[in-house]
């Protein structure tokens, strides 16, 4: 009979271990989950920032594009400021000699 009354003890046992480890799976389970959820959140703000800096690269691209451009112009501008210097300074001569003929 110590054998009858051992057996109920041990399943008794055998099931409160069972239940203590499907107990403490099951908060494993739930922080592996967790884990999984914060990975995911993680990936997506990382996609979020690279779709973000590829927008950026492009802005930064045509950004210097445009200075590219306005260094031409600005180029472009002090050769026809010259130029109109010269055509000024040209004009006070050729004024200054008019001047002097109509004496």
């Amino acid at each position: 009979m110590a054998s009858s009354e051992t057996q109920p003890r041990f399943g008794q046992s055998v099931k409160g271990l069972l239940s203590d480890k499907v107990t403490s799976c099951s908060g494993d389970v739930i922080a592996l989950t967790r884990q999984v959820l914060k990975g995911s959140r993680s990936q997506e703000l990382l996609s979020q920032a690279a779709r973000n800096m590829v927008i950026q690269e492009d802005a930064i691209l045509h950004s210097e594009d445009s200075l590219r451009k306005m260094s031409i112009i600005t180029t472009h501008l002090q050769y026809q400021q010259e130029a109109i210097q010269k055509n000024v300074e040209h004009s006070k001569y050729l004024q200054d000699q008019l001047k002097h003929l109509m004496k």
